[in-house]
C-alpha cells in the first residue's frame, strides 16, 4: 500500500494530538511528520486535521481514515503476537482466555505455571465476547457448553463439572427442607438475571421453576454461590465447590443434563509449540480434580 506510512503517521498525530508527540513515538523528525500528512490530504482531496495552538484534531474524514488505521494496528498486533507464539521457547505474552466462573481455580494454576516458566507474561482475559483465535487474539481458550466448531481450531474436552441443588443452613432452618418437586416450587431460589442463560442448570431452572420464585437474581457465577452460601434461596452449585462447606445442605442430587463440559481450544498454528504445549500439559494436570465427586 504506497500510503501505509502516511496513514500510520496520521494515527500517530491522532493518537498523540501533536507533531512532535508523533514524531517522538515514531523515531522521526517533526518535519517528517508534516511532510507525510501533507501528502496524504493532498493524496486524498481532504483536510484530515483541524490545526490549532494546542495541535491537531481530526476532521470527520480524519475520523474515517483513522478507523480504518486503528482496525489494521490492531490486526497487526494481533498477528505478531500469533507469530511470537510461533516461537520455540517458554517465554513472552501467553494470552488465556476463559469464562468467568473457573478464575478462582484458574488462578493457582496460571501462578504455578508463571512460577515454573518466569519469562512468561501471563494475559487472563474474561470478557464475555469470543474471543478469534484465528486472529492470535488468545493462544488458549477455555470454553463451556457444545463442542466448539470453528474451522482451524483443535478441540479437546478438558473437564464436566456436575451441579446440584443446594441451601444453606440458615435457610433451611427458616423455610424448611422442600419435600418434592410440588415443595420446591413454593421456595425461594437463587438465579440467573436473564432467561436467556443457556447454561444446562438455568434452562431447567426456567422450566421447572416459576419465575416469580426465583427471588435473586445475578450475572456472574461466584454471586451465585455467596448468595446460596448467605441464606438468601436455594441454588445451583458444583459438586466440587460445595463439597467443602458443611454450611450448605444438599437439596436435589446432580442430574446429568445439568452436567457443564468445558472444553480447550487452540489455533491449529500455535497449537504445537512449545509455550502452548507447555502449558496445555501444566493445565491438564493442575485440573486432574476439579470434576471430583
Amino acid at each position: 500500500m504506497e500510503n501505509w506510512d502516511e496513514i500510520r503517521t496520521a494515527f500517530q498525530v491522532a493518537r498523540m494530538g501533536t507533531v512532535s508527540g508523533a514524531a517522538e513515538v515514531m523515531g522521526v523528525h517533526h518535519a517528517t511528520v508534516i511532510r507525510h500528512i501533507d501528502a496524504l490530504e493532498q493524496h486524498l482531496g481532504a483536510k484530515l486535521f483541524q490545526r490549532h495552538a494546542r495541535g491537531y484534531t481530526p476532521t470527520e474524514a480524519g475520523n474515517d481514515l483513522l478507523k480504518v488505521a486503528k482496525a489494521t494496528e490492531e490486526q497487526f498486533n494481533q498477528m505478531t503476537s500469533r507469530i511470537k507464539g510461533r516461537g520455540e521457547t517458554v517465554a513472552g505474552e501467553l494470552i488465556v482466555t476463559s469464562i468467568t466462573g473457573v478464575t478462582e481455580k484458574l488462578a493457582p494454576v496460571l501462578a504455578a505455571f508463571q512460577e515454573e516458566y518466569p519469562d512468561v507474561i501471563i494475559r487472563f482475559l474474561t470478557d464475555m465476547r469470543l474471543f478469534r483465535l484465528e486472529y492470535g487474539e488468545a493462544h488458549v481458550a477455555i470454553r463451556a457448553g457444545a463442542a466448539p466448531q470453528e474451522p482451524d481450531n483443535v478441540v479437546r474436552p478438558f473437564v464436566t463439572f456436575k451441579w446440584a441443588m443446594y441451601a444453606a443452613k440458615s435457610y433451611i432452618q427458616r423455610h424448611g427442607m422442600p419435600q418434592g418437586m410440588a415443595d420446591l416450587v413454593k421456595h425461594r431460589f437463587v438465579g440467573a438475571e436473564g432467561v436467556e442463560n443457556r447454561a444446562p442448570f438455568y434452562i431447567w431452572m426456567n422450566k421447572h421453576i416459576p419465575r416469580d420464585r426465583v427471588t435473586f437474581r445475578i450475572t456472574e457465577p461466584e454471586a451465585q454461590q455467596r448468595a446460596v452460601m448467605a441464606g438468601l434461596g436455594i441454588g445451583f452449585l458444583r459438586r466440587c465447590d460445595a463439597a467443602a462447606d458443611d454450611n450448605l445442605v444438599e437439596v436435589m442430587p446432580a442430574q446429568p443434563d445439568w452436567d457443564t463440559p468445558l472444553w480447550i481450544v487452540t489455533h491449529v498454528d500455535l497449537h504445537r509449540t512449545l509455550k502452548v504445549q507447555a502449558f496445555l500439559t501444566h493445565l491438564k494436570k493442575a485440573a486432574a480434580d476439579w470434576h471430583a465427586e
